[in-house]
């Protein structure tokens, strides 16, 4: 199966070690992928700050980077639930909305391509050490992913999962939030780190990694005996 990997901004910027992780989990489960080096921001970060038409500009460029009929997939449910949602508002044109829809009902953030359209929940990875899950709202509540990741976690060899009391909370990041609004922006990530560490764990795991820009900066501005990993890192560890 032939399939489009996206990139997102975070990940290429600062976190290029899971993109080569996606493509090793991706391959691992026999598709072949397809890179466009094209590819660009999806739009996001303009969209949210109100940047409406600079958002539209991005948009219309990305659907014609993933203009084929392969699934698009990337590790991220912040910028794979961005397109599926928000797209649609940025224009009326007839031709727009037709790529929109095409593009919507074949983009996918990492873990729900493989639980839920290829049917894999076994990597065969092994990680030793105990994790807690942070659910990014953003792939909670916009993309709608909640038990892909513990399903994969789950048959992760070594790996022991401790759930943290609410787990759902926003970390604080929010994109420019936690730059405008910085007061709650560290009120918000300290209870996630301290959730985390009531259980134990070595590792707080997620599927966004823009979430642990902010979360990692707390942690190590206390200097704390906690870490932030990407889930593509460990189901790679095969």
């Amino acid at each position: 199966m032939k399939v489009n990997l996206f990139v997102p901004c975070f990940i290429d910027q600062f976190y290029p070690e899971i993109a080569f992780d996606t493509i090793k989990i991706l391959e691992k489960v026999g598709c072949e992928i397809i890179y466009n080096p094209n590819q660009t921001c999806c739009g996001q970060p303009a969209f949210n700050s109100g940047y409406w038409k600079e958002t539209l500009t991005a948009a219309r460029h990305f659907l014609e980077v993933f203009d084929n009929d392969y699934p698009v997939v990337a590790p991220s449910a912040s910028c794979t639930g961005f397109v599926r949602r928000n797209y649609h508002k940025l224009s009326d044109d007839p031709e727009y909305l037709r790529k929109v829809q095409s593009l919507k009902n074949r983009i996918f953030e990492l873990t729900d391509f493989l639980v839920n359209y290829l049917g894999v929940t076994d990597l065969g990875a092994e990680f030793n050490a105990v994790v807690t899950y942070h659910d990014a709202c953003s792939a909670l509540r916009e993309y709608g992913i909640k038990k892909e990741p513990r399903i994969l976690l789950s048959n992760v060899k070594g790996l022991v999962l401790r759930e943290m009391e609410e787990a759902e909370t926003c970390c604080g990041f929010g994109g420019t939030f936690s730059v405008k609004m910085k007061p709650i922006s560290v009120a918000l990530v300290q209870q996630k780190v301290e959730s985390a560490m009531e259980t134990g764990a070595q590792y707080i795991v997620s599927t966004e990694a823009s979430c642990f820009m902010n979360i990692q900066g707390f942690i190590q501005r206390q200097g704390l005996n906690i870490k932030t990993i990407h889930i593509a890192n460990i189901l790679a560890k095969f």
